[in-house]
């Protein structure tokens, strides 16, 4: 194989590789991207059998081939060379990569060991907006837990109607639903019909960072065992988790009678501030809620105590609640409405918080309350 390639493209490429390829497999083939150059262009496929990403770029192929290189390697490499065309070349020796007056020669794996991956049969397949999408993706995938023994919740469920489509994720301790009205037929859902599958984690991180990258509208299709995103020519492939997602609908409570809404930067500030003080374990701050304020108040028998005061239109009985101050803090990052609303209905039964105001998407946000 040879070929020469432009380093910023093939540099871009080579980036949205990183977060696929383990740096610790015990495979060792899956460390390697393997690429394949026919015709007037480069295809790059990487995995870690859970996620795959395959990617194409634009080259010179003096001849064709395929061949697998060190990922995280050939990335390091292609940085650090000059604004320049580098070329790959492979020999009985192993495979030079060159650039200006740059050379090096490094080891590559058989191409046989590299697994092989399911393809997009076209059939199944629907249309997704692109910019509703990644804002679906960047205000659920904080609440997907990390290391929960129930597998199902180390990833979010993914709902495909004819006129909607939702992402959900919680962890137990708290719950995100965002959803996005999405127009037309096609093949993947009928009308009134609903399509579920539970997405990965990695999956998600790796597909916001695709769709902020991409134009126009996404190709989602649902194969037997994986989900293909095709994002601006790149295809993110993902195994599904098999498992049964939590009733999601049981857990956002109807009956939440008091409501107070927020300015979102002054709310975020004072939680920062005052969670400074709160239990390092606990992270808690609690909510003291009476007419016309809310004060925020944190305490910890080894830092000590903090309270801001916060003016609010609120009329009701008064109560104090605590939460996490990190999950209150993830919601209000992710959201862009200038006001944000708490609806409660007493001290221990779960809280909604919610963007005021927001366009194009419904986003609904339970929290737990603790108990200190």
């Amino acid at each position: 194989m040879e070929l020469v390639v432009g380093k910023n493209q093939l540099l871009r490429e080579l980036q949205l590789f990183q977060g696929i390829v383990e740096r610790k497999n015990t495979i060792p083939i899956l460390a390697n991207v393997l690429i394949e150059a026919k015709g007037n262009e480069v295809r790059m496929l990487a995995t870690d059998l859970e996620v795959a990403l395959r990617s194409r770029c634009d080259a010179a192929v003096a001849k064709g081939g395929s061949l697998t290189l060190p990922a995280k390697k050939l990335y390091e490499i292609v940085k650090a060379l000059p604004e320049t065309d580098v070329r790959i070349q492979e020999d009985k020796n192993g495979v030079k990569v060159a650039a200006d007056k740059f050379d090096s020669r490094m080891q590559t794996l058989p191409r046989e060991d590299f697994p092989s991956l399911p393809e997009a049969t076209g059939t199944a397949s629907a249309t997704l907006p692109r910019e509703a999408l990644r804002e679906m993706v960047g205000k659920t995938q904080f609440a997907i837990t990390g290391e929960d023994t129930r597998f199902f919740l180390n990833g979010a469920l993914f709902v495909l109607r004819s006129d909607s489509m939702s992402l959900v994720a919680t962890d137990g301790h708290r719950l995100a639903l965002v959803t996005v009205k999405r127009e037309g037929t096609d093949q993947a859902v009928k009308e009134g019909e609903e399509v579920k599958v539970i997405l990965p984690k990695k999956t998600l991180l790796e597909l916001g960072k695709l769709l902020s990258e991409a134009e126009g509208d996404i190709r989602y299709e649902r194969g037997e065992n994986h989900l293909f995103f095709d994002v601006g020519g790149r295809v993110l492939i993902s195994r599904m988790i098999d498992g049964q997602f939590p009733a999601y609908e049981r857990v956002i409570p109807k009956g939440n009678d008091k409501d107070i809404e927020f300015e979102r930067e002054r709310l975020t500030n004072a939680v920062k501030r005052v969670a400074l003080l709160s239990n390092e374990r606990s992270r808690a701050v609690k909510f003291q809620i009476d007419t016309g304020k809310v004060e925020v108040t944190s305490s910890s028998s080894e830092f000590g105590e903090a309270r801001e005061q916060l003016a609010v239109d609120y009329q009701g009985t008064p109560l104090a609640i605590s939460f996490n101050a990190q999950y209150v803090l993830e919601f209000l990052n992710v959201v862009e409405t200038d006001v944000v609303s708490l609806s409660l209905k007493d001290e221990v039964s779960q809280a909604v918080m919610k963007p005021v105001g927001a366009q194009g998407y419904d986003y609904t946000y339970v929290i737990m309350p603790m108990r200190i």
